[in-house]
């Protein structure tokens, strides 16, 4: 029998809206990887269009995680970083990355900060200053336009954009260490809407593209993201492991706004996962 694969996911939890931890764990464990989840934040909704939350910041229990896991000597072929809970959880995560990476660990951060240009309400201009520093430790991070030009101290402006400017981007992304970067919310023309992606290794850029869905659909980032991660946990390539990515969420966000759900509660990732198993290649045991 194949040895199964373990990702650790650092991620808050968020009781309703389909976002972070509540995406990451299905999606990931339908590809056939074993999830050990490290909540950031505990939080009754996600912040994004919902008030009325409650929000648990769970800083002092991450190095209780950490130390209860060297100490049965946990091994992970993925560490997987999300949304964060405060400033201090910056370092706590490096630290997290120094104690469990072994030569065969994929570190993936998603600098899951802000959209459309503007912070996420729970998110400092400290925390988004320094959150370069978690970037530098990552194989690969997968920004949207908007984490981008903040990582990079630069002005964000929506598309769309040019080829040229979106692969000077990825090569800057790429110059602060992480080996790979794949950046989302990428459009050249109204029609399509996609992600780039680049390999410092190869110098190869490549690009995954679906029709666009006019509106605005909450925890579609993570969504992508951990079908990325599952994409290449699962031998993909990055370009087929990106459009893997980008079909999904795209497949995910048609159903919502067929069934015309409310965009802010997440969107219907469930009755997509059987396709994904498929286009991974996951068979019955």
């Amino acid at each position: 029998m194949n040895r199964q694969k373990r990702a650790a996911a650092i991620h808050d939890l968020s009781g309703f809206g389909k976002c972070s931890l509540t995406v990451a764990l299905p999606i990931l464990s339908a590809a056939g990887v074993e999830v050990c989840a490290v909540p950031t934040a505990v939080l009754s909704s996600h912040t994004g269009g919902l008030s009325g939350y409650t929000y648990r910041d769970l800083t002092d229990d991450i190095p209780g995680f950490q130390a209860q896991w060297e100490q049965l000597g946990l091994e992970f072929d993925a560490i997987y970083s999300g949304f964060l809970g405060s400033y201090r959880q910056i370092s706590l995560v490096s630290d997290w990355i120094d104690a469990f990476r072994t030569p065969r660990t994929l570190v993936l951060v998603d600098p899951a900060m802000a959209d459309n240009g503007r912070l996420y309400p729970t998110i400092t201009a400290e925390m988004a200053r320094d959150m370069e520093q978690l970037c530098r430790k990552a194989d690969l991070i997968a920004p949207n336009m908007t984490e981008a030009a903040l990582l990079l101290n630069e002005e964000f402006y929506d598309g769309p954009y040019t080829r040229a400017y979106i692969e000077d981007l990825l090569r800057k992304l790429s110059a602060l260490g992480p080996k790979q970067v794949v950046l989302t919310g990428v459009w050249f023309s109204p029609e399509l809407l996609g992600a780039a992606g680049y390999d410092s290794l190869t110098r190869s850029v490549s690009y995954a593209f679906a029709p666009r869905i006019c509106g605005c659909y909450h925890g579609t980032g993570d969504i992508f993201a951990s079908t990325l991660l599952a994409g290449l946990m699962n031998g993909k390539k990055l370009s087929m492991a990106m459009q893997i990515a980008v079909d999904y969420t795209t497949g995910c966000i048609r159903r919502t706004r067929e069934a015309g759900t409310d965009p802010r509660f997440g969107v219907r990732f469930e009755a997509g996962l059987l396709r994904l198993m498929r286009e991974l290649g996951i068979t019955e045991e």
